[in-house]
């Protein structure tokens, strides 16, 4: 039984050299500064979102305090960018913050903040799925779950929020969800986007729906589900590099230098 975070099957697809470098051999790069201004958005709005479930209903403004804490003290070691540092991240991610807090969360009934399952185990697969769903909020259609993206093309200028690519994950996350709550996931899913622009207008927030988020990771009887192809991957060792990758760089990579896949 080979255990995987949810999170990383993504990187699993696009290039399994680096997955097996970051996940198997324990290989670190320090974070990006844009990765640490989404880290911050994701504490401020869960700290926000989890008072109110609890009916503590603190203030978005009280709620900051985590998303400040991540930007300043860090539980990893960030790369801040020579035009992204720590106090306009800051600024940043405290306008994505208001704006979240006052234009996404009223239009939401969670009912889990942070939802963790600590193990899914898939026998005939010999995979367990660990990990945490950002939100899981109920609607009309039933229980769904709600992901958290933010980037600088997270939000269209008409508002619409880029879904592409993230079928996978949401996906991952529906299983996750249904596991942790003994429930099922119903409603379609949620790209909360959260888009990082350095000016008011291009600091936008909105919500995109995914339906039928499972289908291309569990299959049918007649096509494989992308789950059993990172079975084969997993247990076959099959961790083959991926040049075009857009994230193989030095940057994004801890063993870009070394990788005899870069022909």
């Amino acid at each position: 039984m080979i255990t995987v975070r949810a999170s990383s099957l993504s990187t699993l697809f696009s290039c399994p050299a680096r997955w097996e470098a970051q996940n198997v051999l324990g290989m670190r790069l320090p974070r990006s500064g844009a990765a640490q201004l989404g880290t911050a958005v994701h504490a401020g709005t869960a700290a926000y979102d989890a008072s109110h479930l609890a009916g503590d209903m603190i203030t978005a403004d009280d709620a900051a305090g985590a998303l400040v804490d991540a930007i300043h003290t860090p539980e990893e070691d960030v790369a801040w960018d020579t035009d992204l540092g720590p106090a306009k991240a800051e600024g940043i991610a405290l306008a994505l913050h208001a704006k979240y807090c006052r234009e996404i969360a009223p239009r939401q009934e969670y009912v889990g903040v942070e939802v963790t399952c600590d193990r899914l185990e898939i026998t005939d697969l010999g995979l367990a799925l660990t990990g945490t769903t950002d939100r899981v909020r109920r609607s009309d259609d039933g229980l769904g779950v709600a992901d958290l993206k933010t980037g600088k093309t997270a939000v269209g200028a008409d508002g619409t929020v880029k879904i592409a690519g993230h079928g996978l994950q949401l996906g991952i996350y529906e299983l996750l969800a249904s596991a942790a709550l003994g429930q099922p996931i119903t409603a379609p899913a949620q790209i909360i986007g959260l888009q990082t622009g350095m000016t008011d207008k291009a600091q936008r927030v909105a919500i995109g729906e995914v339906s039928g988020a499972r289908d291309a990771l569990v299959g049918d009887k007649n096509f494989p589900g992308m789950l059993e192809y990172a079975a084969k991957l997993l247990h076959g060792g099959l961790f083959f590099g991926n040049p075009r990758d857009y994230l193989c760089s030095p940057k994004y990579c801890p063993a870009y230098e070394g990788c005899r896949h870069r022909a």
